[in-house]
């Protein structure tokens, strides 16, 4: 298994002094996704919970919807030029009956925070291939409860105490108790984790709980909890425009700028309590 840190000699500067002394980066390396042999993706990310991190990619394109569905998870051996292992390489075999992934889902390149779709496109992809109804969920939440979250992820987070640089994405239950917590160079990756970890636990649907990340609230992130039965999305910074059509649509409470006892409410504001009005001109 690769490391998830390095040090590097840096020089910091303080006024006019400066002082040479070691840093602990957070490591990025790409993982290729193959199922029963085939690549599928390639995503940059920091090495651990790579299995967790699969599973829950293949339940956000909907190749996966229960463990039964994932036949096995391993690196693959001889993927250097010796026959050595990178631990850079996955291949998932899928249980009996699973159909493969659809061709137009490959991608032979890296990752990004994007989908790959635009607009109307993608609300009806994501509608079209969502297994559960995330608009029915009957969680109810005290904001107090949700204004706990940011620090208690934040305490969670034990790569980015050494690090500074790492993404973090929680599970929490209507309690406000923290069920999974995973960190990643990437925010899409850590919540591919989360999903994961739930995935291979038999957890799906994940109905009545909260996903909370560290970073912004992208589209992608709510496809993510719609696709594994995720009512509830909370960021400490913005959600995109896209990210709030989405939410909208599909019945996903989306709160953003989630710091201190502060919060924007953007949909499914009456899970919370509160009641969204038109907006002024």
């Amino acid at each position: 298994m690769g490391r998830v840190t390095s040090r590097r000699r840096v020089v910091r500067l303080v006024d006019d002094a400066a002082t040479a002394r070691p840093d602990t980066l957070a490591v990025e390396e790409p993982l290729e996704i193959r199922v029963r042999g085939r690549s599928l993706a390639v995503t940059m990310r920091t090495p651990g919970d790579d299995f967790d991190l699969a599973a829950g990619f293949l339940v956000s394109e909907g190749v996966v919807r229960s463990p039964s569905d994932i036949a096995s998870i391993r690196y693959c051996a001889g993927a250097t030029a010796d026959g050595g292992n990178t631990y850079n390489v996955l291949d998932v075999g899928l249980g009996d009956g699973v159909a493969p992934p659809d061709p137009s889902i490959e991608r032979n390149f890296y990752t990004t925070s994007s989908c790959g779709l635009c607009g109307k496109a993608s609300l009806d992809a994501v509608r079209t291939t969502a297994t559960w109804q995330v608009a029915a969920d009957p969680i109810r939440l005290d904001p107090r409860t949700i204004t706990e979250f940011p620090a208690k992820l934040r305490a969670a987070q034990r790569v980015f105490d050494r690090t500074g640089g790492l993404h973090a994405a929680g599970l929490f239950d209507d309690k406000g108790n923290l069920l999974c917590l995973r960190e990643d160079v990437g925010r899409h990756n850590a919540v591919d984790k989360v999903v994961g970890w739930a995935t291979r636990t038999g957890r799906l649907p994940l109905t009545s709980t909260v996903l909370m990340v560290s970073g912004r609230a992208s589209f992608e992130l709510v496809q993510k909890a719609v696709m594994a039965g995720i009512p509830v999305l909370t960021a400490v910074s913005a959600p995109s425009s896209l990210a709030g059509d989405l939410a909208e649509e599909m019945g996903v409470t989306l709160v953003g700028f989630l710091r201190g006892t502060s919060m924007n409410v953007y949909t499914g504001g009456h899970r919370l309590g509160v009641t969204q009005g038109p907006v002024s001109p």
